[in-house]
C-alpha cells in the first residue's frame, strides 16, 4: 500500500556501444528513460541523436499488409534468434512483397467479382421484356433510356396516350417501381421534349453496360464469368494460407525483433551525444539495481551512477504502485484522478475500504448485491472493463449490508427465519424504515462523516510531512491545527449537547478552539518561518488579514458541510427501502401474474438505477471530501520500455 522505491540512472559510454546499451536497456523492460538536459546544469556540449527511425515504416507496412491479408501478428518473447538488423529489414522487405502481390490479386478478384454482381443487378431489371439489345443499339432514328419509374408516374401514363412518342415498356417491377425502357426520336426538340415529360414523372436513367444479345444470355454470361472468379478467389486463398503456414513461426521472429528494434530505437529520443561519448538518463525499480548494473557492467566502455528517488524529488521520479490484489482493483479509480508524486502518500487503500463499505451500506440489499456482483464479473471477463472489477466487492459488500438490513429483492422479511434459526432473533435486527431507526441511520452518517475527515487530516499530516511541507502540516486547515480545531470542536458540541458534560469551558475554547485557529489564519507567515525563510512576512498586513478571515470563515464553512455531506450515506438506505417500498404497492395493486411480471421489472429499474448513483455519489466522497484534504496526485505514471506494448510507449 506504498509507492515502489525507484532509482534514477546516469549512463555515460562510447557511442560505438550504444546500441547494445539500448537493446539491454529494452530487454530489460525495467528502464523509463527520461530526457539527459534536465539532469545536468552545463548542457552547451549536448547535442541530441538525430538518427532517423529506420524500421518504423517497414514495421507498419508488413503491419498493414497482414492486415489486409486477415493475418494477425503477435508479439513473440525471443529466445536464440540471433540476427543482424539488417537481416530482419531484408526478410520484412521480401515478406511484405509476397504479401502484397498476393493481397493485390486478392483485392482484383474481388473488385472483378462486385463488378460482376453490379452489372447482373443492374441488367436484372430489364429480364422478361423480350428485348435484344443488339438490335436496338442499331437504330438510327431513335435513341433507348433504360431506368425506373415509380409505381405512382407508371399509372399517369395513360394521361399521355395522344403523344405516339411517349410509350414506355415495361420489364420488371417492384414494391416501388416499374424497370423498363422508352424511345425518344433523334431529333434534338422531340428528344428534349420526351426526356422532359419522362423527367417529370420522375424517371431515374440507369447506364447500363454495352451487351450483345438478350439481357438473360448477358446474365449468364455474367454468372459464368463470376464462377471463374470464385474459383480463382479460393485458389488465392489458399495460397495466402499456405505461404502463412509455411512461414508463421519464422515471420513472427522477424515481427517480433522489427517491433523491438522499432521500441528500442524511441529511446534513442532521450539520449545525447558528448564528444565521441553518449548520455542518457533513466529510472528503474530499486529491487531491481543490481540485475541492472550487473548487465551494464558486462560492456567495457560503460559508467553509471544511481540516486535515490527521493534525492531527485525536482525530476519528478516516475511512479510504481505496490498494493495487495484486492487493493489494486480501486488503482483505476486513484488513476483517473491522478497518480501520487514520488513522496505522497498512495491513497488506494483508503479508497478500497471507504468505496467498498459506502456502496455496501448505501447499497443494501442481498440479492440486488449479488446481480451487481455477478454483472460486474461478466463485465470483467467479457469486455475487460475495469469498473467491473470493482463492482464485484462492491455487490458483495451490498449482500453483507442487506443480510444485516434483511432485504432480498425488496422482500423485507425473507431472512426472518434465517434469523431465528442462528440468532433466536423473531425478526430482522435493522428496520430501515422505523422512525428510531431513522434517526440512528442519520446520527450515523454523520458518524462515519466526522471519523473519515478526521483521518483524511491524519493522512494529510503524514503526507505533507513527507512532502516536507511544514505549513500544510502544522498550520493548515487540514493540518495539525485543523485537526486540534475540528477535533475539539466535534467532542465539545457532543459532550455538551449529547451526554450532557460541560467541558467546553474559556481554557478548552481559548487552548483547543481559539488558538488552533489563530494558526490557521497565520499559516503562511508561520509556514515560512517554519522552513527558515528570512522574508516570512507578508507584503501588506492589511490585505493578508481581510484574505485570511474570509478564507478562515470558508474553512470553518465546509467543515460543517463537508461533514453533513456524508448523510448521503444514510439518505441512499432510505431511498433504497422507499423506492421498493414503491415497487411492491404498484405490484400489489396490479396483483396475479402482474404482480410478478412488477416486483421483477421494478428491481431491474431500482438496481440500475441506484448502482448507478451509488456507485457515483460514493466516488464523489472519495474525491471531495477526502482526496481534497490530503491528495494533490500529480505524479506520472512509470512506463518502462516494453517491446510488446511498443504501441503505448511514449
Amino acid at each position: 500500500m506504498s509507492v515502489r522505491k525507484v532509482k534514477a540512472i546516469n549512463i555515460i559510454g562510447m557511442l560505438s556501444e550504444l546500441d547494445q546499451v539500448i537493446k539491454f536497456c529494452g530487454d530489460s523492460e525495467v528502464f523509463h528513460p527520461d530526457d539527459a538536459m534536465s539532469f545536468y546544469s552545463n548542457t552547451q556540449d549536448f547535442t541530441p541523436l538525430s538518427d532517423k527511425n529506420p524500421y518504423a515504416a517497414p514495421l507498419q507496412s508488413l503491419r498493414s499488409t497482414a492486415d489486409m491479408a486477415g493475418i494477425k501478428l503477435d508479439f513473440v518473447k525471443l529466445k536464440d534468434f540471433d540476427v543482424s538488423d539488417k537481416s530482419v529489414l531484408k526478410y520484412t522487405e521480401k515478406t511484405v512483397e509476397k504479401l502484397e502481390k498476393l493481397v493485390n490479386n486478392k483485392l482484383r478478384i474481388r473488385q472483378e467479382i462486385d463488378g460482376c454482381k453490379r452489372k447482373i443487378e443492374q441488367i436484372g431489371h430489364f429480364t422478361g421484356g423480350n428485348l435484344d439489345f443488339t438490335e436496338i443499339m442499331k437504330c438510327k432514328y431513335i435513341t433507348p433510356a433504360f431506368g425506373r419509374l415509380p409505381n405512382e408516374s407508371f399509372d399517369k401514363l395513360e394521361e399521355f396516350d395522344d403523344n405516339p412518342f411517349v410509350m414506355f415498356f415495361p420489364c420488371t417491377e417492384d414494391e416501388t417501381h416499374h424497370w423498363g425502357v422508352y424511345f425518344c426520336p433523334n431529333e434534338a426538340s422531340e428528344k428534349q421534349n420526351i426526356d422532359r415529360i419522362f423527367s417529370s414523372l420522375y424517371f431515374e436513367k440507369l447506364e447500363v453496360p454495352e451487351i450483345a444479345g438478350t439481357p438473360e444470355s448477358y446474365i449468364k454470361t455474367l454468372t459464368e464469368e463470376m464462377e471463374k472468379l470464385e474459383e480463382a478467389a479460393k485458389s488465392n486463398e489458399e495460397e495466402l494460407e499456405e505461404f502463412w503456414k509455411a512461414e508463421k513461426e519464422q515471420c513472427l521472429k522477424y515481427y517480433s525483433r522489427l517491433q523491438e528494434l522499432d521500441c528500442y530505437h524511441a529511446i534513442k529520443r532521450y539520449v545525447y551525444k558528448y564528444h565521441g561519448s553518449f548520455i542518457m538518463v533513466g529510472w528503474i525499480p530499486a529491487d531491481k539495481e543490481k540485475y541492472f548494473t550487473q548487465h551494464l557492467d558486462e560492456i567495457k566502455s560503460v559508467e553509471y551512477s544511481l540516486s535515490d528517488g527521493k534525492e531527485e524529488m525536482k525530476h519528478s521520479p516516475p511512479v510504481i504502485l505496490k498494493n495487495p490484489p484486492f487493493i489494486r482493483l480501486y488503482e483505476f479509480y486513484v488513476k483517473m484522478y491522478g497518480l501520487p508524486s514520488y513522496n505522497e502518500l498512495d491513497p488506494t487503500a483508503i479508497v478500497a475500504f471507504t468505496y467498498t463499505l459506502f456502496f455496501g451500506i448505501m447499497f443494501g440489499d442481498m440479492g440486488q448485491g449479488l446481480v451487481v456482483a455477478i454483472v460486474g464479473f461478466l463485465m470483467w471477463k467479457l469486455k475487460k472493463m475495469e469498473i467491473g472489477r470493482i463492482l464485484i466487492p462492491c455487490g458483495i459488500s451490498g449482500m453483507v449490508f442487506g443480510f444485516i438490513y434483511g432485504s432480498v429483492f425488496g422482500f423485507e422479511h425473507a431472512l426472518d427465519p434465517l434469523y431465528k434459526a442462528l440468532f433466536g432473533l423473531d425478526e430482522k435486527p435493522v428496520e430501515v424504515m422505523q422512525p428510531d431507526t431513522i434517526n440512528i441511520i442519520i446520527y450515523g452518517s454523520v458518524a462515519i462523516g466526522i471519523v473519515t475527515i478526521v483521518i483524511s487530516m491524519l493522512m494529510n499530516i503524514v503526507s505533507s510531512l513527507k512532502r516536507k511541507d511544514p505549513e500544510s502540516a502544522f498550520f493548515g486547515a487540514n493540518g495539525i491545527a485543523g485537526f486540534v480545531f475540528y477535533v475539539a470542536l466535534v467532542a465539545g458540541l457532543i459532550c455538551q449537547i449529547m451526554l450532557g458534560v460541560e467541558i467546553m469551558n474559556p481554557v478548552y475554547i481559548v487552548c483547543l478552539i481559539v488558538i488552533p485557529l489563530i494558526l490557521i489564519f497565520m499559516r503562511e507567515p508561520f509556514g515560512r518561518l517554519a522552513e527558515g525563510k528570512k522574508k516570512w512576512q507578508p507584503e501588506k498586513w492589511g490585505d493578508y488579514c481581510t484574505q485570511s478571515f474570509f478564507e478562515v470563515f470558508e474553512i470553518c464553512l465546509s467543515y460543517v458541510t463537508n461533514t453533513m455531506s456524508f448523510l448521503r450515506i444514510g439518505a441512499y438506505i432510505l431511498v433504497h427501502a422507499g423506492m421498493m417500498l414503491v415497487v411492491f404497492t404498484l405490484a400489489e395493486m396490479i396483483g396475479g401474474v402482474g404482480y410478478i411480471i412488477m416486483i421483477i421489472v421494478g428491481n431491474g429499474i431500482v438496481m440500475a438505477l441506484e448502482a448507478l448513483l451509488v456507485a457515483i455519489q460514493v466516488l464523489r466522497l472519495d474525491y471531495y471530501e477526502i482526496f481534497s484534504r490530503f491528495y494533490i496526485g500529480e505524479g506520472r505514471q512509470f512506463t518502462p520500455v516494453v517491446a510488446g506494448k511498443a504501441e503505448n510507449q511514449s
